[in-house]
């Protein structure tokens, strides 16, 4: 549903939900049709002693990690895939903290649990915004550990995407195989992750519930990006979307603003496969004017004037 207008320290959650015991779908207007996958609430700001970072494990191999909100607004999501071979950060925080501290911590007590000693860490982007990469420098001199280039043309050469943006790049965790979409159009070089074992797209800044930014020189490029992605979510199971950020409350159509330094009754991260075509058709309106919002249940289309990236 849409409409037209305006807009105005380590907590780890260790129970395996969601995909892993069949959770509830969403009730309409709220992401229907999309299962919970989370057993925790997520850190919303309400709280002034709330952790830095909070970690909810999908299953023994696959994190997620939200950065509160106290630390920097956007409040980003990371997440840190294993497989038997490497080990995958997407993203790496928006500063106002040391992450790699936290991460180290989940290898570590992963390594404990598998017994093992090390190992090999890559750490990639969703897209070069600087609330994706705040972190990247303390990876830089990390023992065994590789950080993604931020270029577009670095992100094809790594994840072995042969024609950018048009082809889909594969890269192997070790009995992981992921598939990397180039998705540009929120930034020139930003991905999708689809990981078909868990069934979960991971979606950046190009799809979450909030405010979807695409500056309108790149609207051609976005519109191409989510038109390849619908192909290839019809053609795949997707169990849920899961993207970089929350900024809308759980009243449908409803954001918070800009900057919010608290999230209160804030939707769940979860979109449904739907979202896609849904977002797919919302692009083929004319969306040349900075600032003017198309508002659905789940997201907002927000147009923005021109970037060079």
């Amino acid at each position: 549903m849409k409409r037209w207008g305006r807009v105005g320290g380590l907590a780890v959650g260790l129970a395996l939900c969601g995909l892993c015991s069949g959770a509830a779908a969403e009730p309409a207007g709220n992401g229907a049709g999309v299962a919970h996958l989370f057993s925790e609430k997520w850190i919303d700001g309400t709280r002034s002693d709330e952790p830095k970072v909070q970690v909810q494990a999908l299953d023994r191999d696959t994190f997620v990690i939200r950065q509160s909100v106290l630390t920097n607004f956007e409040a980003p999501f990371l997440y840190l895939l294993f497989g038997k071979d490497k080990v995958l950060l997407l993203d790496s925080g928006a500063g106002g903290l040391q992450i790699r501290p936290e991460i180290d911590a989940i290898i570590s007590n992963w390594l404990a649990a598998h017994g093992r000693t090390s190992i090999p860490l890559v750490v990639a982007h969703t897209h070069a915004h600087g609330d994706h990469i705040a972190g990247d420098e303390e990876f830089k001199a990390r023992p065994d550990t590789t950080v993604v280039g931020l270029r577009p043309e670095e992100v094809a050469a790594f994840f072995g995407i042969a024609r950018w943006p048009d082809t889909i790049g594969h890269y192997d965790l070790g009995a992981r195989a992921l598939q990397i979409i180039p998705t540009p159009g929120h930034q020139s070089a930003h991905i999708m992750v689809y990981d078909p074992r868990l069934r979960l797209l991971l979606s950046g800044d190009a799809l979450y519930p909030g405010r979807l930014y695409v500056p309108v020189n790149f609207l051609a490029d976005k519109r191409a990006s989510v038109a390849r992605l619908r192909k290839f979510v019809d053609a795949h199971p997707v169990d849920a979307v899961l993207g970089a950020h929350i900024e809308m409350t759980a009243q449908p159509g409803r954001d918070y603003p800009q900057a919010a330094a608290q999230h209160p009754n804030e939707r769940h991260l979860e979109l449904p496969a739907t979202s896609v075509a849904e977002l797919n058709e919302g692009l083929q309106a004319a969306l040349d004017v900075p600032g003017k919002a198309q508002v659905h249940d789940d997201f907002i289309i927000f147009p923005v004037p021109p970037r060079k990236n």
